[in-house]
């Protein structure tokens, strides 16, 4: 199979190529569960949101114009994925003990030291502790590597509200992390 250039594939799925959307799903699968596994902190819950973001860019392909970037508008929908699977499950299992933990993971090198390992879990669960707002911010500028336009094109609001967001979040996470100043 040829590979098609990205604007190229895209318009070729909204024509109803599912090879070329086979290729974008290849294309982008890995960095949406990334997203996914880091918001929520679960193998399977991220699983799911991967085939729902595909699912729903299957059936709203033929929405996207090209006035942002693909990967932008792919994001926004992650995003929004992530928010409405968080919304689910503190809705309907809030009570269950099986339901998924909305950790985020990181991976840790085996020769990383104890005192290393222990900050980093803390620092970890004070990501957690954020909302879910703040934390996908914390999560697309340091996971991502985005700019504040960029996430603030994925997240529908302005490049002030992201550096705000993150603003508040460095602000809590620094309250509860302060005593790691002092080891």
């Amino acid at each position: 199979m040829r590979r098609l250039a990205a604007d190229d594939l895209i318009v070729s799925c909204q024509q109803g190529d599912r090879d070329a959307f086979r290729e974008l799903f290849e294309m982008h699968k890995d960095r949406v569960y990334l997203i996914a596994l880091h918001f929520t902190g679960n193998e399977s819950t991220a699983s799911d949101i991967v085939q729902q973001v595909f699912l729903k860019l299957l059936r709203d392909i033929g929405k996207f114009h090209f006035q942002a970037e693909f990967t932008t508008w792919l994001y926004r929908i992650v995003a929004n994925t992530c928010f409405d699977e968080r919304r689910f499950w503190k809705r309907w299992v809030q009570y269950d003990s099986d339901a998924p933990e909305f950790d985020i993971v990181t991976t840790i090198s085996p020769e990383a030291n104890l005192a290393n390992d222990e900050k980093i879990g803390e620092v970890m669960r004070a990501v957690n502790q954020l909302s879910p707002r703040l934390r996908m911010v914390v999560i697309l500028k340091y996971v991502e590597e985005l700019s504040y336009l960029e996430i603030g094109r994925i997240l529908g609001c302005s490049m002030g509200t992201v550096a705000s967001r993150l603003n508040r979040a460095h602000k809590a996470l620094a309250e509860r992390l302060s005593h790691l100043q002092s080891s």
